[in-house]
């Protein structure tokens, strides 16, 4: 069809051409008019062929509607949208190829329990399982753990050889490796309960903590300690589950790792120092008077001399910052939750502080700190500090002052975001609640940086600088009560005794034998 129109085309134009060269008295017209007229048959014939052309080489629709191939010439070059966008999300890690890696693990761990009993490991054997697996020392209870041995007392070759095949198919980075091993089985996240393991082989097996394995009354207390100072700080989302994208996040798996260079455990005061322990549990037995690991409204308002205000403790115990545990629903704080409030109050300018704070201040819960709440708290204050002879200022020029410390976005409202950018979490929260803070803060420029830098060069947060300082006063204190015509009162016997414990690790004896052992 197509020549056949091409060759009526050649034709026609062949007959204009003939036509407008013939000679004539009118030569001039016939030859402008023949041109118009061919101009014009060449369009009409232009646009009759054009359609069929174009059909004959339109290409095939692409196979995606959104996904639009590139021409080249006639070839045509189909783009899933998918092989253009690469995944972002990748909760267990990026994943790798399978290698020869993980054939060699395989072959590291035969080779270990090759040199067992019965091709048995049991804990104790844990440690050069977990360098044949390449781990840190202390994942060996993570590892005892994820084979099953937590349940059999130990664990085999073709055991430990199935969970690390299942968990190299899955998890490809630490903390997706570390989660699948230590969390409960099918769970993606870490509780609570789930690093008792964990802590209990520290306990038995780090040099720092020898002096504890003839006092086992103290183990439960030291693990509690670690616990929620690791929840503290990793599970930012205040959920009680720690996930990988969290743990991925913090330094905690780093810091494990620090435990196996580390002969003095108090050198890492992340999470596993004694001393840091030692300073939380006396002063919380300097307030639970009954011993019974917990304390009241009453109990919790004698810390630091009664400085925190009677409406701040109330928010304490009502279910502002604790997960409703039998304690809290009895009234009373526990153990646990002391550490919380603890290093709270001594360290303002954290992140899980300035959120443990505002969640108390916030009365609504409706993520703003108002006028009405700010005034609510400021009012006791204001009182106590009349009472105490001062001069406090009125609430209207407070306002302004905590207004123009914090610079809030929306005027009139204070957001955790404003608290948080502003750097001065902790003199707005000492302002309105925790009153001999705020009379330090009066006498001293609240925009000073004082920094307290260690011996490696690093900066002391609030809570390292007041740990090490209290423990230098207990000791202090407690070289001061030893006489011999003197009987020391409970409480104090029982700081001594850990006192006793961390620096000597020789009398374990009279803690074992100390009747105020829980």
């Amino acid at each position: 069809m197509s020549c056949e129109l091409d060759g009526r085309k050649e034709s026609c134009l062949c007959f204009l051409k003939q036509t407008s060269l013939r000679s004539g008295p009118l030569e001039g017209q016939i030859n402008g008019k023949s041109m118009i007229f061919c101009l014009r048959l060449s369009l009409i014939l232009s646009a009759f062929l054009s359609p069929e052309k174009e059909a004959e080489t339109l290409p095939s629709p692409p196979c995606s509607p959104s996904a639009v191939p590139p021409r080249e010439g006639n070839t045509v070059v189909v783009t899933p949208v998918s092989a253009s966008v690469s995944c972002f999300y990748l909760p267990q890690g990026a994943p790798v190829p399978r290698s020869t890696a993980v054939g060699q693990v395989i072959a590291r761990i035969e080779a270990t329990f090759a040199n067992f009993k019965e091709q048995r490991a049991t804990i104790h054997d844990m440690g050069k399982v977990s360098k044949a697996c390449g781990c840190p020392l202390y994942w060996k209870a993570a590892l005892f753990h994820g084979a099953g041995g937590e349940t059999t007392g130990f664990i085999s070759a073709s055991s430990l050889v199935d969970t690390w095949n299942k968990l190299s198919l899955s998890c490809f980075d630490e903390s997706s490796k570390f989660v699948y091993l230590l969390a409960k089985r099918g769970a993606a996240y870490l509780e609570q309960e789930d690093f008792t393991l964990l802590l209990q082989d520290i306990v038995d097996s780090h040099p720092g903590l020898t002096f504890l394995k003839d006092a086992p009354e103290f183990h439960s207390r030291y693990i509690t300690t670690a616990i929620q100072r690791i929840f503290y700080t990793v599970n930012r989302s205040w959920t009680g589950r720690i996930t990988a994208s969290e743990l991925r996040r913090s330094n905690f798996l780093q810091t494990l790792s620090l435990l196996e260079g580390e002969d003095d455990i108090n050198q890492i005061t992340d999470y596993f120092s004694y001393e840091h322990f030692y300073v939380i549990y006396c002063k919380f037995w300097e307030l639970d008077t009954d011993h019974n690991l917990s304390i009241d409204r009453r109990d919790l308002a004698r810390y630091n001399y009664h400085a925190s205000s009677e409406r701040i403790i109330e928010r304490l115990f009502s279910g502002a910052v604790t997960r409703g545990t039998s304690a809290q629903r009895e009234g009373r704080m526990s153990y646990a939750e002391f550490v919380w409030f603890l290093i709270s109050e001594e360290d303002k300018r954290s992140p899980t502080s300035i959120e443990y704070w505002f969640r108390c201040m916030d009365l609504d819960g409706d993520g703003v700190l108002s006028m009405y709440e700010l005034e609510h708290f400021y009012e006791e204050q204001h009182d106590r500090l009349e009472a105490m002879g001062f001069e406090p200022l009125p609430f209207h020029d407070l306002l302004c002052q905590m207004l123009d410390l914090v610079k809030p976005q929306q005027p009139g409202k204070i957001t955790l975001r404003d608290l948080k950018r502003c750097g001065m979490a902790h003199v707005f929260f000492d302002t309105f609640f925790s009153l001999e803070k705020y009379l330090e803060h009066e006498q001293k420029d609240p925009f000073a940086i004082h920094k307290v830098i260690d011996r490696n060069g690093q900066e002391l947060s609030d809570w390292d600088r007041f740990a090490a300082e209290e423990y230098d006063v207990l000791v202090a204190e407690d070289s001061e009560s030893e006489h011999p015509d003197e009987r020391p009162s409970e409480g104090d016997l029982e700081c001594e005794q850990l006192e006793v414990a961390l620096e000597t690790g020789k009398k374990m004896e009279k803690l074992v034998k100390s009747e105020l052992a829980a």
